[in-house]
């Protein structure tokens, strides 16, 4: 049985987003200082892009507007795993958190791939 969707905060890719974006200020808690302004900068502004611009798609009431929103956010999950991907392979994440994240961040691009497909459906 499906629940009601009564504000984006229902949102299943919503909440796994912001999981998504605690996970990464912990692992990027534990890079060197000297990437406090490079890429834990940019893991983290991606990251919380994410529930950000679902939450924002989700609030300016069109279903045109909301799929944009859904399509930056998915632009950001690629972004992040970008990030992940060059943070792992200069040795500044440990692979554990690399894997926690990418599949996270797998998961969410995929659900926000599907919601992005009911929403352009359901316009034409």
């Amino acid at each position: 049985m499906r629940r009601e969707i009564c504000d984006y905060k229902d949102l299943e890719v919503w909440q796994k987003g912001m999981t998504l974006a605690r996970n990464v200020y912990v692992v990027t808690e534990k890079m060197p200082s000297a990437e406090r302004y490079g890429l834990t900068s940019q893991m983290r502004r991606a990251a919380v892009s994410i529930p950000s611009n679902v939450a924002e798609g989700y609030g300016r009431g069109s279903r045109a507007d909301y799929a944009r929103f859904v399509k930056v956010a998915r632009g950001s999950a690629a972004e992040l795993e970008t990030q992940v991907i060059l943070a792992e392979s200069l040795e500044l994440l440990h692979p554990v958190d690399t894997a926690t994240l990418l599949q996270l961040t797998l998961s969410i691009r995929q659900m926000l791939n599907a919601l992005i497909r009911s929403l352009e459906s359901k316009q034409s």
